[in-house]
């Protein structure tokens, strides 16, 4: 369990080394240039066997918090409360003497971590198989490329069995076989119940792997809920900022709502699902007619508007998306006061799950007017449970080879 109360940090600013040193006399009165509140009353609560994700632009305050976390920083005002062994992924480098050999590391740091030789040993096969980084076990770390320096971090990390796993955006430097064997680590360590802090830019691994998030910006959470909530708040700041001069504009316009963000030049007004007979639909065979209708009213007059959907399965995760640009279908101009309708005609090649629709006005270099995420539901029913999330007509034809063996009326040999 971890708790974060009411946490701040505070730096001071110099203008020169020699300021700095000043403030560090006895008797001297500390006098900063200015001062940096890298995190602001920052709370929340990680329930054991939790995996709990946090997001935000660099410079947010992500690491400060972790290394706070972790117990290398300590905060301004506020606490953090932490109940179990903790290991921490922070920083490429951080925790091996980059003179020690690959195996004295895993022994120091299992050490630190309060385990036993006897227990270090029993855990090393299953750290170096994990790591798979050869013959380069027994050299120095300062040899290791950047990627098999976090093989072996993050693999030391999990397999000292600790209550606590801290992890930055140390694993972006990995290969993909490495991210992917990372993932279902990830998936089994949440199945033992091992509390999981993860930072992470990937939006994708949020959504399949937290059970909850928070959007972290100026040293301040800005939204604390689910993943999907957290990642579309985040989306929405991120297309805001390019798409606006004025990042302080940006931040109101993203925050202005969980689910919706954009310029307002046009606004969706209406989004309905239709099946083959023109009817309102929210739950579809498979191989069945869908048509998604939007309409939009115009404040601005918008040359070339584009209409986009994307549809999401029940983790948050993107599985189809298209737009009028992509169909090569042109609007031409659209004057204000003016409202389009648009219909996407598609079939349903969906597994049987729920879905949600997520439904955009853009402009034609794909700057947001109006994006609302997960705006409608619908379900997909299906007698067969096939994996995934695409249902594709399939058949199978075989044939069994004869053995001449069999032909000829002879005895098949012991296995």
């Amino acid at each position: 369990m971890i708790s974060v109360q009411n946490v701040s940090k505070r730096y001071f600013l110099y203008k020169s080394p020699a300021g700095r040193v000043r403030s560090l006399l006895p008797f001297q009165e500390p006098r900063p240039e200015s001062e940096f509140w890298a995190l602001k009353n920052v709370s929340f609560r990680v329930e054991k066997g939790e995996v709990f994700a946090i997001m935000g632009p660099n410079g947010c305050g992500k690491s400060t918090l972790l290394q706070i976390i972790s117990g290398i920083l300590e905060p301004t005002s506020g606490r953090v409360l932490r109940s179990g062994r903790v290991a921490a992924l922070l920083e490429l480098g951080a925790g091996f003497n980059p003179e020690f050999t690959g195996r004295e590391n895993v022994y120091l740091n299992g050490e630190i971590m309060g385990l036993s030789r006897a227990e270090i040993e029993r855990a090393f096969p299953k750290i170096e198989n994990f790591a798979e980084i050869g013959k380069f076990i027994e050299r120095p770390v300062k040899e290791y490329s950047s990627g098999m320096y976090v093989r072996l971090a993050f693999s030391t990390a999990i397999h000292v069995d600790p209550e606590i796993l801290i992890v930055d955006e140390a694993l972006a430097v990995g290969d993909a076989v490495f991210a992917a064997r990372c993932v279902r680590k990830f998936e089994e360590l949440r199945e033992r119940k091992m509390t999981v802090l993860l930072v992470s830019h990937d939006l994708g691994l949020v959504k399949r792997l937290a059970d909850r998030a928070v959007f972290m910006l100026n040293g301040e959470v800005r939204i604390q809920g689910s993943p999907k909530d957290a990642v579309n708040r985040y989306v929405g700041f991120v297309l805001e900022r390019e798409g606006t001069r004025n990042p302080e504009e940006a931040v109101a316009n993203a925050l202005s709502s969980s689910f919706r963000h954009g310029d307002g030049a046009s606004r969706v007004i209406d989004v309905k699902i239709l099946n083959g007979a023109g009817q309102e639909c929210y739950a579809f065979q498979r191989g069945e007619a869908m048509r998604i209708r939007i309409r939009a009213l115009f404040y601005q007059t918008v040359q070339s508007p584009v209409i986009g959907i994307l549809i999401r399965n029940r983790l948050g995760m993107d599985v189809f998306g298209t737009n009028s640009r992509i169909e090569q279908t042109d609007f031409g101009e659209v004057l204000a006061g003016q409202e389009l309708e648009a219909e996407f005609a598609l079939d349903c090649l969906l597994t049987r799950q729920e879905y949600t629709l997520t439904v955009a006005a853009q402009y034609w270099n794909g700057l947001s007017q109006d994006w609302l995420d997960d705006t409608v539901s619908f379900r997909v029913v299906d007698a067969k449970d096939v994996a995934g999330v695409l249902h594709l007509e399939t058949q199978v034809t075989y044939h069994i080879q004869p053995r001449a063996a069999i032909e000829e009326g002879k005895a098949l040999p012991h296995a």
